[in-house]
């Protein structure tokens, strides 16, 4: 492997090239890198097979063999986020707030690239097709760093996509991948600010922590979820459960995934049986507010236990569901400022003055009203995929996809104008 410094260059030059690559050869990469993985599913399903191997043997917990898991239908489902992703326009270039001042300079926006982007990712495979995919098509560069747990999985997927950017015409260089899972490299990576321009970190939150703690480079954090649904007096129980249900198992082991649910006390008492009742039957576990405890008519209920401590402050990834009842909207509002990692929250009600008042006060990435929190995903809004999940105010919030990935330049342009 290179040194990282001589991989960040590489990285730097060839993001030169690629700012001025138009949309067509960024678009045949992306349907050539669709094809090459729909033929060559067996190979990666056997390297991706080893790497869960030795991630068991390794001790690995259930979510992060989940999240390591490659299956023909993901690799199918990533082949077709990426012919969507061809689909969507190109950001670069884009003019956008023109207008002329009073000495009749011409002034507009324009996109442009940010330049080399690095991610750091742990178990994810899928990360380094998508990352790859959507930096190419916004026009940067990009340094991969995934973990030793699915170097086997990620080297194959690399191989691929230079295998698409030599067929495309365009830099190999666009995409650096440090193989060497030794964490020194990190350590020098974090400090490349004169050739990475924004770094991602895409994993728990002592990953994040290191970033942020040790980075010369603009640090993007996000992808940590602990996600709330309120449900309100109003809601509709039946259909309420059934938004629960999907946000907690349709794939626990997500950012996405539901963590804890806020009953109104008026509906409380057949609420939170019901649901303890219904979600049983899909294996789900539940941590209990004291106010919740009293309404379940089963205290020995083996699935039921009361909160502890820390509960409302876990992102679960896994089968178990937190319960508070709450007086009102307000008090939602309020457990979800105290709770939430800001990544996506929700409210499940009829009442429109109090949907209103709940998104405008929770300050969260994503705020749903009447919906599963499972949507916070750059392909399911329509955005082909994403790097991240950004959680922070700064750049960018939610999904971050093609227009996330790009800054902006002003262009002036004038008639030999001077500055009186």
């Amino acid at each position: 492997m290179k040194k990282i410094k001589d991989l960040c260059h590489d990285a730097k030059n060839a993001s030169r090239s690629l700012a001025i690559v138009d949309s067509i050869k960024k678009n045949r990469f992306l349907s050539i890198l669709a094809d090459w993985l729909r033929e060559n599913q067996d190979r990666i399903l056997s390297e991706n097979a080893l790497d869960i191997a030795d991630g068991k043997a390794g001790g690995l917990t259930d979510a992060l063999v989940d999240r390591l898991t490659l299956t023909p239908a993901r690799i199918n489902g990533i082949a077709n986020d990426l012919q969507h992703l061809i689909t969507l326009p190109d950001p670069v270039g884009e003019i956008f707030e023109q207008s002329t001042n009073q000495q009749g300079l011409k002034i507009k926006k324009q996109r442009v690239p940010l330049g080399v982007l690095a991610v750091i990712y742990e178990s994810r495979p899928n990360v380094t097709i998508d990352v790859a995919a959507l930096a190419i098509k916004s026009g940067n560069a990009i340094v991969l760093r995934g973990g030793k747990e699915t170097i086997r999985s990620n080297q194959v997927l690399v191989n691929g996509i230079h295998n698409a950017l030599e067929k495309a015409g365009l830099p190999k260089h666009a995409v650096q991948f440090i193989s060497d899972p030794d964490r020194s490299h990190v350590e020098q990576l974090l400090r490349m600010h004169d050739t990475i321009d924004m770094l991602i970190p895409r994993g728990g939150a002592g990953l994040h922590r290191y970033c942020r703690e040790n980075s010369t480079i603009p640090v993007i954090t996000g992808g940590i979820g602990i996600c709330h649904l309120f449900i309100d007096e109003s809601a509709d129980p039946v259909r309420s459960i059934e938004v629960i249900r999907n946000a907690k198992i349709q794939r626990p082991t997500v950012c996405n995934a539901l963590d804890t649910i806020l009953v109104h006390t008026s509906i409380a008492h057949d609420f939170v049986p019901a649901l303890v009742k219904s979600l049983r039957k899909d294996g789900v576990s539940f941590r209990l507010d004291p106010d919740a405890m009293k309404v379940m008519q089963n205290q020995g209920d083996p699935v039921v236990s009361p909160a502890g401590r820390d509960d409302f402050d876990t992102e679960w990834l896994s089968l178990v569901l937190g319960i508070r009842v709450v007086d009102g909207v307000d008090q939602a509002i309020a457990h979800i400022a105290a709770h939430s990692t800001h990544h996506s929250d929700g409210i499940l009600t009829q009442n429109v003055e109090n949907a209103e008042k709940f998104t405008t006060l929770v300050d969260s990435a994503a705020v749903y009203v009447n919906a599963s929190t499972r949507f916070t995903d750059g392909s399911q809004l329509g955005l082909g995929a994403e790097v991240a999940i950004s959680t922070q105010r700064l750049h960018a919030r939610g999904p971050m996809a093609l227009r996330e990935l790009t800054t902006y330049k002003w262009v002036i342009a004038g008639e030999y104008h001077t500055r009186a």
